[in-house]
């Protein structure tokens, strides 16, 4: 079936379509959440969420740009929803002092022995707000000036958090990698 035609079918409420749609993109938009909140439950209740609002809000898609890459921006900010609610993206921590913590890049260590699983638990275990730029500038593709955007934080303060996160991960592998 075509995706045109499976939008349409969940645009008139179509049962059957909602089941395509989440059989399809269920196990995608699980790691997305995961990435963001490490909690399992609650990214549960996230994923769940998310599917409400695409089933509530799909009339809203005018077919411009991939039906997918509509999904994956509901799931982020969704996601990005439950962190502010949850208070756990707090003004405060993000509007770090952006002199502090600056160091040399760290050497890249041998990541031949690392999983992704394990790469996954290391960003699991950054601060919030670490994890949350990470995850957008990083694996979402969302630029700094973006990230500040939908954060409402300077962008310096992006670049800052993003290359702290980036510190803390190359210190964690490195000490996966001495411990194998």
């Amino acid at each position: 079936m075509s995706e045109q035609r499976l939008i349409f079918a969940c645009k008139q409420g179509k049962l059957w379509a909602g089941k395509e749609v989440y059989e399809q993109y269920a196990p995608a938009m699980m790691a997305l959440c995961r990435r963001y909140i490490p909690d399992a439950e609650d990214a549960k209740d996230v994923l769940q969420e998310g599917f409400l609002k695409i089933f509530t809000e799909i009339g809203q898609y005018s077919g411009k740009g991939s039906f997918g890459g509509w999904i994956r921006r509901i799931f982020v900010n969704t996601s990005l929803d439950y962190l502010r609610k949850k208070n756990r993206l707090k003004q405060k921590e993000l509007l770090i002092d952006l002199e502090t913590g600056y160091c040399e890049d760290a050497p890249d260590p041998d990541t031949a022995d690392i999983t992704a699983d394990d790469l996954m638990h290391c960003i699991g275990e950054l601060p919030d707000a670490h994890r949350t730029v990470f995850n957008l500038f990083a694996v979402e593709g969302f630029s700094h000036r973006e990230i500040a955007a939908l954060l409402n934080i300077p962008e310096s303060t992006s670049r800052s958090l993003f290359f702290r996160a980036r510190q803390s991960l190359q210190k964690k592998v490195a000490q996966l990698t001495e411990r194998r």
